[in-house]
């Protein structure tokens, strides 16, 4: 297939998967393996992309023009190749995982729940190979009404109230910012086209409007969780694990801080953004909520509360080293979208498979776990110190690039809040790891053992991915370099 082909068939085969895992409503069996083998065709697919975009070429695809200059297009760049090779990876590992949790919890509607999930890989991907702010926004819109069935899976008061906090939030910042900034975008440039160096480049607009766009823009990007729009990512927590690893690693978060990167290299343009000195703010906006969300982490005794506030002080790592505005900086911040994918999920994965067999949820619990679940915490421990940023778990990888972009840009401020995150990432997650391993069980526990085996397989191949990516790094360097 030619690559304007292959980009089609990445938007169209998850939905016409999410079709045939529908009609294999009565049939588990072939329902989980319609879609294992959707996840596995679209990271084939995916693959098959990634030479043409290493070799320079950007293909593009017209799909449908809505106005005059302003059509539903595609486009395969670096960026976007780049998170959808983590989305269409993931999705598959996250499918096997999800089949040994749905099963092994006796979860409801679970033909609902693979449907809704290949779905929401039709709109993560539409949106990773968006040609335009327009195709962008369409497919951010679908990515959060095909996720909100998701998050109120369980159907109760909890999941009720979590799932209009989520809709609610993602929505008001999205039409009441986000598409006020796109309109505005047009009415300046007269184009919404991603545009190597900006389409704002020639705009000639004043460093003040500038900053008010930018404005727009991040705060309206509510999937990128900077404070204080970020309520929504831990009220999804009531959602089943899998739902939540989709969320914290697959698609939702990753979509926002994705476009993020693209605004403010294809939006705005690194250069434009420097001579104005319109995003002076917004290391400052970053910084606050890594630390803060931090703090609050630090403080949770629920564990998918700690990870979902950890998640929403990682996706600010990305925003403050994009608005550092040097090219080492970018190029770090577009990594740390995959390294940041591979160990978080690795965390989510564990703290399912915690309670599915052990029917824990607090980390005050967890004494001794790690005797009975080895491979779950040995998983946690690489995902953990991933995140951390010890090496040679991934998250050095990411983290080294934006010490070193800091210090290129000459922002002290920026490295002192990298050196004091990393402190406190190190406060909240290595007590659990010591726990599990150092301290005995409570005693009278009931005895158990690690969760069904696909979800140990997943969360083992997944803390697999986390150790061997800064082995297998020329693709991700390549293509974060690329970006500019």
């Amino acid at each position: 297939m030619s690559p304007a082909q292959l980009m089609a068939a990445a938007v169209i085969l998850p939905a016409a998967g999410a079709v045939l895992i529908a009609l294999a409503d009565r049939w588990p069996n072939v329902r989980e393996t319609a879609t294992l083998a959707t996840a596995a065709g679209l990271f084939g697919i995916t693959l098959s992309l990634l030479p043409a975009v290493l070799a320079g070429e950007r293909p593009g695809l017209a799909v449908l023009e809505m106005l005059p200059g302003i059509a539903i297009a595609l486009r395969a760049e670096p960026l976007g190749m780049l998170f959808a090779l983590v989305a269409s990876g993931l999705w598959f590992v996250n499918s096997v995982y999800s089949i040994g949790y749905m099963r092994g919890n006796d979860e409801p509607h679970q033909t609902r729940f693979y449907v809704c999930f290949a779905l929401a890989l039709t709109a993560t991907m539409g949106l990773a190979l968006a040609a335009n702010l327009l195709t962008l926004f369409l497919f951010y819109e679908m990515l959060t009404l095909v996720t909100w069935p998701l998050v109120t899976h369980h159907g109760d008061a909890e999941a009720r109230a979590g799932g209009r906090v989520y809709l609610g939030l993602l929505l008001g910042t999205s039409i009441g910012l986000l598409l006020p900034a796109i309109v505005a975008t047009w009415a300046f440039a007269g184009t919404l086209d991603f545009t190597p160096g900006g389409i704002l480049r020639d705009a000639g607009l004043p460093g003040a409007a500038v900053g008010a766009l930018l404005a727009l823009y991040m705060f309206g990007i509510g999937k990128a969780a900077l404070m204080p729009v970020h309520r929504w990512l831990p009220a999804a927590m009531v959602a089943p694990t899998p739902v939540s690893a989709l969320l914290h690693a697959v698609a939702v978060v990753k979509a926002g801080v994705f476009a993020v990167l693209k605004v403010i290299v294809y939006v705005f343009g690194v250069q434009t953004l420097s001579e104005v000195r319109a995003a002076d703010w917004l290391p400052t906006v970053a910084g606050f909520t890594i630390l803060a969300a931090s703090i609050v982490a630090l403080r949770a005794d629920n564990l998918k509360r700690r990870l979902a506030y950890s998640t929403v002080s990682q996706l600010s790592y990305v925003v403050l080293a994009a608005s550092l505005l040097v090219p080492l900086s970018i190029a770090a911040a577009a990594l740390h979208i995959a390294v940041h994918a591979v160990g978080k999920i690795t965390l989510f994965f564990a703290a399912g498979a915690i309670y599915t067999a052990a029917g824990k949820t607090e980390v005050s619990q967890l004494a001794g776990i790690g005797r009975r679940m080895p491979w779950t915490m040995g998983a946690f421990a690489v995902g953990a110190l991933s995140l951390i940023g010890i090496p040679p778990a991934a998250g050095f990888f990411s983290k080294w690039f934006m010490f070193q972009g800091a210090a290129l840009a000459g922002h002290w401020v920026a490295l002192a809040v990298l050196s004091v995150s990393t402190l406190l990432t190190a406060a909240y997650f290595l007590p659990i790891v010591h726990a599990a391993f150092l301290r005995a069980p409570p005693p009278g526990e009931p005895e158990h053992g690690e969760a069904p085996w696909p979800m140990v397989a997943a969360l083992t191949i997944t803390a697999a991915a986390t150790l061997a990516l800064p082995f297998l790094a020329a693709v991700p360097l390549a293509l974060a370099r690329a970006i500019l």
